[in-house]
């Protein structure tokens, strides 16, 4: 497992005002917790995608280690490249370029937050069999999510979560399950 990112973001976040927010606002409190693979792909796409890689993501299936060892040597750091990697094993063979599926981030925004505060979830540094026992437990099990999109936010989960409290920016901290 490889050890909790830290922050990229600072002070700011800690600044921020919860109450009275714009939606983009609201997405700023939200930058501690790291890109998912969606977004890694189009910002790397935006930037300049390497012509034999985007050949490969366009036609290829792979495991998250074969596509880990293809992002060796690239500009993404450890994090960005291991998300990547499980993100493509789910998705590839995908145009880069197209409409992409939803990744574990969006998906942790989207779902997790429906019932929990998201400290809930990102704080917990878990294993993938964790993360999976709970997505299919009783009260998880009917959340609309093929079983692809389950295992990878367990992925996700497993790489990026596990966020030191001191991380989340103050406004977050307080509450828990509003189940």
């Amino acid at each position: 497992m490889i050890p909790y990112r830290p922050a990229l973001t600072g002070a700011a976040l800690a600044a921020a005002v919860w109450g009275g927010m714009t939606l983009a606002q609201q997405s700023d409190v939200f930058s501690f917790i790291p890109d998912g693979g969606r977004t890694i792909l189009e910002r790397w796409q935006d930037d300049g995608l390497p012509g034999d890689l985007a050949k490969s993501i366009r036609t290829e299936e792979a495991t998250a280690a074969t596509w880990r060892t293809r992002l060796d040597g690239t500009d993404l750091d450890q994090w960005d490249a291991a998300t990547l990697a499980e993100y493509l094993e789910a998705y590839a063979p995908l145009d880069p370029e197209g409409d992409l599926p939803r990744d574990g981030r969006d998906m942790t925004l989207d779902l997790c937050q429906s019932c929990h505060i998201v400290t809930v979830v990102v704080t917990q540094d878990r294993s993938p069999e964790a993360w999976l026992g709970t997505m299919n437990s009783p009260s998880h099990i009917e959340i609309d999510v093929t079983e692809t999109e389950r295992q990878l936010l367990a992925d996700y989960l497993t790489l990026n979560a596990g966020i030191p409290i001191d991380q989340i920016p103050p406004e977050l901290r307080a509450g828990g399950a509003s189940y």
